[in-house]
């Protein structure tokens, strides 16, 4: 494909989507289970909140690791979309599509993982807060592509596309 880097410049690319994915599969383990992260952040939201009743720290524990669930994605969706992207400017539609099915996928198999480890629950919930994370991210990379590259989003990139560009600002 034209534009499209190979070999190793195509796989530093996808570098960072694959540090993402094995954070990912870190923060999936045993050692990240709310059991285990209740005995860090408690102590440190009760520091910050000294009349906040238990019950209401544990509340506060739970946004926090939900967010984090939609933030990893979120950073996971974006390092592969790069990854898709190969160094080429513009926003696509089948990039972003791509992306979608991709971070997806991995979101269904890291709650997949999780039924097989011990403290960890594996639930459709999860998997569509990460979905979520997913989408609200490439939202953020369409505004941002679309600002950086004008008309990227309407345009496949074709040599006519700036015939266009130049007939819409007419």
């Amino acid at each position: 494909m034209a534009g499209q880097p190979h070999g190793t410049a195509q796989l530093s690319y996808w570098f960072p989507a694959i540090l993402a994915a094995l954070l990912i599969s870190v923060l999936s383990t045993q050692s990240f289970a709310a059991e285990r992260t209740v005995g860090v952040i408690l102590p440190v939201l009760h520091w910050l909140f000294p009349r906040a009743t238990r019950g209401m720290l544990r509340l506060i524990h739970f946004g926090i690791r939900k967010t984090a669930h939609v933030t990893e994605f979120g950073i996971f969706s974006i390092t592969v979309f790069r990854g898709i992207r190969a160094g080429r400017s513009g926003w696509k539609f089948n990039w972003a599509c791509t992306t979608v099915v991709i971070a997806v996928l991995c979101a269904a198999l890291d709650e997949w993982h999780q039924s097989f480890v011990l403290l960890r629950e594996a639930t459709p919930r999860d998997a569509a807060i990460d979905a979520f994370g997913v989408l609200l991210a490439q939202c953020f990379v369409w505004g941002y592509a679309t600002r950086r590259w004008p008309f990227s989003a309407f345009f496949r990139g074709t040599a006519d596309s700036a015939k266009k560009q130049e007939e819409i600002t007419r």
